[in-house]
């Protein structure tokens, strides 16, 4: 494997493995370890061929053409009108989630050392620390994600390795597969693997080469699948559904994630497996933080023609932090919920209008070119997921509504 290969895998794989990994336990919890496998799986599968057929659509036309330019260019002005709504409602959910969940871990590690603070001035702490990294531009985010990621994927290894001698078999086989058509646990997933959006990117980084791109985007999605199926092994093996500390209390907790830590430290007594704990999820909650705000901010920047100099500057980050803190802020549990509606954005942006966007160009607006790239699957691949798209957005609006 070439390296320029292995860095367009990375890219993928950077790109789908964040925070969100923290909440699948959570998410899945009532299916247990063999349904929640099934689930990724599927949802693995879905995600994979829409980020194929996004990789079609987006081949139709010039090198560095976006969601926005790909949806006005298939669905002409109300796609792309809808494509900017829903882009914005994903990145303003995913920030609240990260936010909530970073204040909670805030919380929970100076309170751990006898700091007291409360939950909305750790939100307002944690979004300062990490905001004025991302305030300093991309240069500094990406020598600070460099650093956070190796610490992440190394502590993520060690801490899985360390808790597998603990698994149980009847912790494993809790959980009933009825649960499986959940729409939180569905939406929560299909988010798990999102990479869509940094197609455009690897496109031109392999100038257009479509084998070389669809080998990263099938290799770039199976190992956040790995990685995610042995971390549901480890924690669901570990903690069980029902008791206390349990998956449930967590559920209908405001603070899952320093539930998290607070069951395994509580059920393994091994500080080391504690420790790893703590620094996994802080550090999981750090770079998609870091992630997200720059492309917010990057977005609104460029939808609001502002340049980020002097005022403009204070005026992006305004608008990248001040809506997402006051969601946090009036919505404690914002982490699990907005995963929940930044997977119903998902469903939108990453399922049905690719799909969309593939049947218009192919069928009807004559853009797909004679002998390209095309998916297999025809017509019949398009239609169910347009169709399931739109069950799983109805269904899903009425879970979190």
């Amino acid at each position: 494997m070439n390296s320029k290969l292995l860095g367009g895998i990375l890219l993928v794989v950077g790109t789908s493995i964040g925070a969100g990994m923290l909440a699948l336990p959570v998410a899945t919890a009532e299916l247990g370890f063999w349904a929640s496998t099934a689930l990724l799986i599927c949802c693995w599968a879905i995600m994979t061929l829409c980020a194929l057929l996004f990789l079609e659509v987006n081949m139709w036309l010039p090198p560095n053409s976006n969601l926005i330019s790909m949806a006005g260019a298939t669905l002409g002005k109300a796609g792309q009108a809808v494509a900017w709504v829903v882009y914005l409602l994903l990145l303003y959910s995913i920030l609240a989630a990260y936010i909530a969940g970073g204040g909670d871990l805030f919380h929970y590690l100076f309170g751990s050392t006898g700091i007291h603070f409360g939950y909305a001035s750790s939100a307002l702490m944690f979004t300062a620390a990490l905001g004025f990294i991302v305030y300093l531009g991309i240069r500094s985010v990406d020598y600070v994600n460099r650093g956070l990621m190796v610490g992440k994927m190394g502590a993520y290894f060690l801490l899985v390795v360390l808790i597998l001698p603990f698994i149980t078999g009847g912790n494993l086989d809790s959980g009933e597969f009825k649960h499986i058509a959940s729409p939180s646990g569905i939406t929560i997933a299909i988010t798990a693997f999102v990479s869509s959006m940094i197609i455009p990117s690897l496109r031109t980084y392999f100038d257009g080469d479509i084998k070389i791109l669809r080998k990263t985007i099938i290799i770039g999605t199976l190992i956040p699948l790995v990685c995610y199926i042995a971390w549901e092994l480890a924690i669901l093996g570990v903690v069980p559904l029902e008791g206390s500390p349990s998956m449930k209390q967590m559920m209908h907790s405001s603070s899952s994630n320093s539930d998290l830590v607070v069951a395994l430290s509580l059920i393994l007594q091994k500080s080391t497996i504690t420790s790893l704990a703590k620094f996994f999820t802080s550090i999981c909650m750090a770079t998609s933080f870091l992630s997200v705000a720059l492309s917010l901010s990057d977005f609104l920047s460029d939808g609001l023609r502002v340049t980020k100099k002097g005022m403009g500057n204070f005026l992006i980050y305004g608008a990248t932090f001040v809506p997402p803190i006051f969601v946090v802020l009036f919505y404690p549990d914002a982490f699990l919920r907005g995963l929940q509606y930044a997977g119903l954005s998902c469903f939108v942006l990453m399922i049905l209008l690719p799909a969309l966007m593939a049947w218009r160009g192919r069928y009807y607006a004559g853009l797909a070119q004679a002998g390209g790239y095309q998916v297999a699957g025809g017509r019949f691949l398009l239609a169910s997921l347009i169709i399931f798209a739109t069950l799983m957005i109805v269904f899903g609006l009425k879970g979190v509504i």
